[in-house]
């Protein structure tokens, strides 16, 4: 499939225009600009929630249409026709009223529709305890396809446990021309970028926090939204409350090291690396993560990533490991996403899968 094949998709996502409290942003933006640039049409729907709309940080989109709907009322009066006759539809986790979307787009589309799920773990943790909040277990079978953050066993689960036609991995990925090393002061030996969220406390504290504290002369810094009051912070640890996608790139430049902490439901599943991996992997920037599995078909352990278990891994790799190996560390990092992590090259695993799936029908027909 090339530019000369090119498909009119639909995609029905949580937010393309509000990166505020979300990691969907940032993913469907280099998804879209790269599956443009391959030559498809690419037509965004979007819910109209106040709180996106009091953060949006890229109202128009110039590698796709974006339009903002009201309601489920709105969405079907205005677009039945654009899903209808699309090539390929995209609903993706977290849409509001999810469920209901779902059901109207495998019943309206005509061309291959697919779920993009951008928290596999979260979403099937969900399912489990019946909590049906954007995805029911009788949807996933009708889904010709379906989109996985995660990747390993968990595929097996979707195609065998819940029926899913064909589930794939589609990692989040990150955009080369946004994330690359850049001259910049060190302000800091170890800082942390993510939203607040009660699984990703603990871990913090245990490898990051409790560093700090046991090394007063040491720099550190989080930022991200939503942490309560009631956290605190070492005396050597900064807090900025929100860095939007644009300061991304100086941050993870302006520090030695960075710290990945992993939501416990994808550390419980495995191969679900977070797309905070991958830019501060971009910038060069080396990595201190916790284990999870699957994160050595990533990266290799010790010479592209630094793996820590406890306060004192982590201040042993900060305060032992010589400025030119630190360098070396970031730079094999950097160059393993460039050869298999971009936003470009998920564009084109999506072409894969909607070709593998054509196959199929064509024979299933």
């Amino acid at each position: 499939m090339t530019q000369s094949n090119p498909l009119n998709i639909v995609i029905l996502g949580l937010s393309i225009t509000s990166s505020w409290g979300n990691g969907h942003a940032t993913t469907f933006r280099g998804l879209v600009r790269e599956l443009a640039a391959r030559g498809h049409q690419v037509l965004f729907l979007e819910r109209d929630v106040p709180w996106y709309a009091s953060n949006r940080d890229l109202v128009n989109s110039e590698y796709c249409t974006t339009e903002l709907y009201q309601s489920l009322e709105d969405l079907k009066a205005r677009f039945t026709e654009q899903v209808r006759d699309a090539d390929l539809v995209i609903v993706g986790s977290y849409v509001p009223e999810g469920v209901t979307v779902g059901q109207w787009v495998n019943q309206t589309a005509q061309g291959i529709k697919a779920f993009y799920d951008i928290d596999t773990p979260v979403t099937l943790a969900k399912l489990r305890r019946e909590d049906y909040e954007y995805l029911h277990p009788s949807l996933i079978p009708q889904y010709d396809l379906y989109l996985s953050f995660t990747g390993g066993p968990t595929l097996e689960v979707l195609e065998k446990e819940f029926g899913s036609p064909m589930a794939r991995p589609l990692y989040c990925s990150f955009d080369p021309e946004l994330y690359y090393p850049e001259e910049q002061e060190i302000q800091w030996d170890l800082g942390y970028l993510g939203t607040y969220s009660d699984d990703r406390q603990p871990p913090l504290e245990k490898l990051m926090l409790d560093a700090a504290r046991q090394w007063p002369k040491g720099k550190f810094v989080v930022a991200g939204p939503q942490y309560p009051a009631s956290v605190q912070w070492p005396a050597n640890t900064q807090y900025i409350h929100h860095l939007p996608p644009a300061e991304h790139r100086q941050f993870y430049n302006q520090q030695r090291f960075t710290q990945n902490i992993t939501r416990q439901d994808m550390i419980l599943a495995g191969y679900s690396p977070s797309v905070r991996l991958f830019e501060a992997a971009a910038c060069g920037t080396p990595i201190i993560s916790d284990y999870w599995d699957g994160l050595n078909t990533l990266f290799t352990f010790g010479s592209e990533i630094l793996i820590s278990r406890s306060a004192q891994e982590t201040l042993s790799y900060l305060q032992d490991i010589f400025e030119t190996e630190r360098q070396t560390i970031g730079e094999k990092a950097r160059q393993k996403v460039l050869a298999h992590h971009t936003a470009a090259h998920r564009a084109l695993e999506v072409e894969n899968y909607v070709r593998e799936l054509q196959g199929a029908l064509s024979i299933k027909n």
